[in-house]
């Protein structure tokens, strides 16, 4: 996969097709980013990170630092590999449950979340992210398109999959 737009275009980040992920298509990741602009994000976390392909995307069009969040070790190995070929972006990779993670976390200007598809408690996400974001903050949640709408979430529908996001005011 290849980063879209921003300082880093075109660079390639590795991924494997044996891993437990599904990485966010390009024309997702670009609408995400198109509605985000212009970018003033300067601290995110990537929740469910797998690939990170978010946070790398994050990173490339003006983040600072970006933080990665997964359970899965084969996946934290390629975050850290890919991570190792930018300069000057503070990254920091996490290998545990994101509830977990959450609770001592501090705030974020951006969040973004890509749980597997029905298998996390996304009221109880979507809840414990918001309280996560600094002022005019805003949590993206990438999720199946058979989610309902949570809490006034403004909602994007690609295909199978559901973009909600909130901002924090």
């Amino acid at each position: 996969m290849q980063l879209l737009a921003g300082r880093f275009k075109g660079a390639t980040i590795r991924t494997s097709a044996k891993m437990p992920y599904r990485p966010t298509l390009s024309r997702i990741r670009k609408s995400i980013f198109d509605m985000l602009a212009p970018f003033n994000y300067p601290d995110v976390l990537d929740l469910y990170a797998g690939t990170g392909i978010l946070g790398f995307e994050a990173a490339s069009r003006g983040a600072n630092t970006v933080t990665f969040v997964e359970k899965n070790k084969r996946s934290i190995r390629l975050l850290k590999e890919n991570a190792d070929q930018f300069r000057h972006i503070q990254f920091i990779i996490r290998q545990q449950n994101v509830f977990i993670f959450l609770k001592k976390a501090g705030l974020y200007d951006l969040i973004i979340a890509d749980p597997p598809y029905g298998k996390t408690d996304n009221n109880a996400l979507i809840e414990t992210g918001l309280k996560k974001l600094n002022k005019r903050g805003k949590f993206i949640l990438e999720t199946d398109r058979n989610s309902q709408p949570i809490m006034n979430a403004f909602v994007k529908d690609y295909g199978d999959t559901r973009i909600m996001i909130w901002a924090k005011e």
